[in-house]
This record gives C-alpha cells, sequence and structure tokens, in this order.
C-alpha cells in the first residue's frame, strides 16, 4: 500500500458514496478508487494536477472526477459517514471548534485582493458584528474583535467618480484650447 491510498477497509467504508459510471458505451469507465486515490494524492502533495503518478492515469480524467464529484457532493456525503461513524464510537467532540489561523487570511486585500466584495458594494460592519453575535460569539472571540477592529472609515463607499490616473487626453485638450 502507498502512501496517500485508501486501505481496503477504508475503501468499504467509501464504496457505496462514490458514484459509478452509468454510461453504457464508450470506453470502460475509470476504477473509481483508483481515482480517489490519484485526488488523495494531488490533495496530500499539493502537487498540480500535472505531476499526477502515472499510475492514477492520465491526470485529466483524475481532475474531470474530482470536479465532478465535488460538484454532486461525494465529499460532502463521505465525510457526513465517517463523522457519524466516529460519533457512534464517541470519538467526536461536537462542542469543540479549531481554526489553524496559519492557513486563514485576515482580509481579502492582505493577498492583493480588491478590498471591495464581489458585488462591488462594501461589506457593513454593523451587519458583520450583527453576524458574528447570532453566530453566538463571545465579545472576547477572535472573530468578533477583527469584525470590530475593521471597520470601514465611512459611511458611504468610495466615489465612483474619481479618476485615479490623473485626467483624460480630452480634457487636457479642452483646457489648452
Amino acid at each position: 500500500m502507498k502512501r496517500h491510498e485508501l486501505k481496503d477497509e477504508q475503501w468499504a467504508l467509501v464504496d457505496p458514496h462514490v458514484p459509478r459510471s452509468k454510461a453504457r458505451t464508450g470506453r470502460p469507465p475509470s476504477d473509481r478508487r483508483l481515482m480517489l486515490n490519484g485526488i488523495f494524492w494531488i490533495l496530500g502533495t499539493g502537487a498540480p494536477w500535472r505531476d499526477l503518478p502515472e499510475r492514477f492515469g492520465p491526470w485529466q480524467t483524475v481532475y474531470d472526477h474530482f470536479r465532478k464529484w465535488r460538484k454532486i457532493g461525494v465529499f460532502a456525503r463521505i465525510i457526513e459517514v465517517l463523522q457519524v461513524k466516529l460519533d457512534e464510537k464517541g470519538l467526536i467532540d461536537w462542542e469543540l471548534w479549531c481554526v489553524d489561523g496559519a492557513s486563514v487570511r485576515a482580509a481579502r486585500a492582505a493577498a492583493g485582493a480588491n478590498k471591495k466584495v464581489s458585488s462591488g458594494t462594501p461589506t457593513s460592519p454593523r451587519i458583520t458584528l450583527w453576524a458574528a453575535a447570532e453566530a453566538g460569539l463571545d465579545r472576547n472571540s477572535t472573530w468578533l474583535l477583527t469584525a470590530r477592529a475593521l471597520r470601514w472609515p465611512s459611511k458611504s463607499p468610495p466615489d465612483k467618480s474619481t479618476n485615479r490616473r490623473g485626467p483624460s487626453r480630452s480634457s487636457v485638450r479642452r483646457s489648452r484650447a
């Protein structure tokens, strides 16, 4: 058994939740266990898809399975089944929540992204605080303190009419004339 691959007893737990191909014509379906092992190899190593070892088959096939299974919720179902199994054994503490701060960014702008939300409007601190309170976070929780510290300087979004590059060429020509 190679690293990042499922053992037989692990596959027996997961097998019923990995969909089988329903195609009746064309190529024979890919081995589902091999595809899942390839996906785990990528997720475990952090390597690019193109660097997937040949023993898993073409990287495009493994990636297509990953994309399709993620879209239809296969991995969520697998996690759910495993959580239920661990819960039956009393190995899950549902009251304990851990977040690894090393992999959570403080803000999108920390990675160079635009400071605006994708809809084009800034996030309201009042909504953020309300959501934190609604989620049951204490006043001293890191999330709530971060939300308070990241207030917008003004209540209105920045003026869209300002041009950071300076005046346009046509306005310069008009002013010279």
